[in-house]
């Protein structure tokens, strides 16, 4: 089916499209929208599929993702703020780095983080599915590893000794917080349970 995804992020397109292969997911430049004024990751998803439905053409599904980081020892910082922490144009490295400082000398529970996404897909219809999706871990002393993107480099999930980025893609399309994500998103599909009707 045609998907339109209100996403700029090419990390987040890359693993959606592996996630869903079946589905023709067509990026929208989302620029200027205010696309994550929420004051969670589900408001933030909902508004960008909200402005993906208003924009595709009749007939396709609208898809609106937001994810990021919460460290417990910076009281769930970065959160919703994950892809702009140091600043409205930061990089990752800016981000990354910005992160690892606030954590510098920090150890044990304060380094506990974990990823979250939020995935929420409306059908032509107006029907809306949800899936949302977790990853507990912890944020390493120093970036390691050159796969994924954001802060892939400093994340050690629960159980694991290696980085995101150091595991890798592959690991990342069964483990990752947006695979969980994906997989309840499925779930909602095939179960018919919308989360609600948009009007």
């Amino acid at each position: 089916m045609k998907v339109a995804f209100a996403s700029r992020n090419p990390g987040k397109l890359r693993e959606l499209r592996a996630l869903f292969p079946e589905w023709e997911l067509d990026p929208l430049d989302t620029a200027g929208i205010g696309e994550e004024e929420g004051e969670t990751f589900a408001e933030n998803a909902l508004g960008k599929a909200l402005f993906a439905r208003r924009t595709a053409p009749p007939g396709t599904w609208a898809l609106g993702e937001d994810s990021g980081l919460e460290v417990d020892g910076l009281r769930g910082a970065p959160g919703t703020h994950s892809a702009r922490y140091a600043g409205p144009n930061a990089t990752d490295e800016d981000n990354l780095a910005r992160l690892l400082g606030e954590l510098a000398g920090a150890h044990g529970e304060a380094r506990r983080a974990r990823y979250v996404c939020e995935l929420v897909l409306i059908a032509p219809g107006g029907a809306e599915y949800r899936g949302r999706g977790t990853l507990e871990g912890r944020i390493a002393e120093h970036a390691r590893g050159t796969g994924g993107f954001g802060y892939d480099p400093a994340f050690v999930p629960s159980g694991e000794t290696r980085t995101v980025a150091e595991l890798g893609d592959d690991w990342k399309r069964t483990h990752s917080h947006r695979a969980a994500a994906a997989e309840a998103l499925r779930g909602a599909l095939a179960s018919g349970q919308a989360a609600s009707e948009v009007c």
